[in-house]
């Protein structure tokens, strides 16, 4: 069957699509769509509430359906979920919510990350936020500017540009800060742009509204300032990353973070990182080194496991100090995944222990790589590291 699929932003629809209303025998849409629009009074009028009976409303329909949506039905709208069952579609779309906030805040977007909220997990549209310094945010009932403001206040700078009612008569777009947002009513839809105030224009990548990734990863140690030899060695952090998955809208721990090395790759392929580090002096050395590859990473300074019930919840976690305590510690609280690097293999079966007893599919690997290191005479020699047990768990 095909379907015509009008997008509304408050101004007038094309003649094509007013023609194609006005012939309408069945009109899908929310209340505020139905309520906005002017329907043909012979059209049998369907409001939307739960997707499944209008999309099986439109399947048993015989005559000619419209389905009005917001802005461009395209993006994030239901285009995608009429394609899946089949149907033809015919698409008159509107500006899109988020061209119309950047356009209203007076800012650039084609160096913004776009999320939704809207009937997915808010934790990933934060973690987003926590990670990139310009994100649009479409929000819903109960994931909306007061959530996203609690969720990142006080911990992550950002300003709010709260944009209601896009395109019709009670639009209105304020600026506040996160901890403002959490104790003011908003009006339904709205479109939360959050950004770092330090940093409101970013550079134009060659794709629009994505940030393009990193040049390389696992990176060589000559890359971070470190202390006497205390950092994660390359060929053992590609290993690491591997197993940790980090990705855009996952919130990644770095325990025992030391150089912060392995958080910082971890943020450069898109994931929010909190690094935990006791040491004042390493501490000052990890921010030294997120400022130097230009990431965000929110350094916790304390010991683990006692800081850990103040930082959001990790999808994954890496821990690379601290002792059985703090892995017993951590084990609990990952999502998704967590790696464990031991120098000591007496403490691989414990650990193993430990995840595989929190339900980990787990499992253990000793990496050792040698270099080669040129010789006076023109002649190449195998330089080893120091092997490392690196135990690792998926949920």
């Amino acid at each position: 069957m095909r379907v015509t699929v009008i997008g509304l932003d408050g101004g007038p629809l094309d003649p094509e699509a007013r023609r194609r209303l006005d012939a309408a025998t069945l009109v899908v849409g929310g209340a505020r769509n139905i309520a906005a629009a002017s329907l043909p009074e012979e059209a049998e009028t369907l409001v939307l509430g739960p997707l499944e009976p209008a999309l099986d409303a439109l399947a048993a329909h015989e005559g000619d359906p419209v389905v009005l949506a917001s802005g461009d039905p395209g993006f994030f709208g239901i285009v995608r979920a009429l394609r899946e069952r089949g149907h033809a579609l015919e698409v008159f779309a509107a500006r899109s919510s988020v061209a119309l906030a950047f356009a209203r805040s007076g800012m650039s977007w084609d160096d913004a990350l776009v999320v939704s909220a809207h009937g997915r997990d808010l934790r990933r549209a934060v973690n987003a936020c926590r990670a990139h310094p310009k994100v649009a945010v479409l929000t819903a009932p109960g994931a909306g500017p007061a959530e996203l403001g609690r969720e990142l206040h006080p911990q992550t700078p950002r300003a709010f540009v709260v944009c209601e009612n896009l395109g019709g008569p009670e639009e209105r777009v304020m600026r506040v800060r996160p901890a403002e947002a959490t104790t003011r009513p908003w009006k339904d839809p709205n479109v939360v742009i959050v950004y770092d105030p330090r940093r409101p224009v970013g550079p134009s990548g060659w794709i629009a509204g994505a940030r393009p990734g990193p040049d390389g990863w696992a990176l060589p140690e000559s890359e971070f300032e470190y202390r006497a030899g205390q950092i994660t060695k390359a060929e053992v952090r590609a290993h690491i990353l591997a197993r940790l998955g980090p990705r855009v809208g996952d919130l990644v721990w770095d325990i025992g973070a030391g150089s912060g090395s392995v958080g910082i790759e971890c943020a450069r392929l898109g994931a929010a990182v909190v690094a935990v580090e006791r040491d004042e002096e390493s501490c000052a050395r990890i921010r030294r080194n997120v400022q130097r590859h230009g990431v965000k990473v929110a350094v916790s300074r304390g010991a683990a496991p006692d800081v850990l019930d103040h930082l959001p919840i990790p999808d994954a976690i890496f821990v690379g100090g601290g002792g059985l305590k703090t892995i017993e510690a951590c084990a609990p609280r990952a999502l998704r995944a967590m790696v464990v690097s031991l120098a000591a293999v007496e403490r691989v079966g414990p650990t193993l222990d430990l995840l595989k007893a929190e339900g980990y599919a787990a499992e253990a690997v000793q990496l050792s790589a040698s270099r080669f290191a040129a010789l006076p005479d023109g002649t190449h020699r195998l330089q080893p590291n120091n092997p490392v047990f690196v135990v690792s768990g998926v949920r």
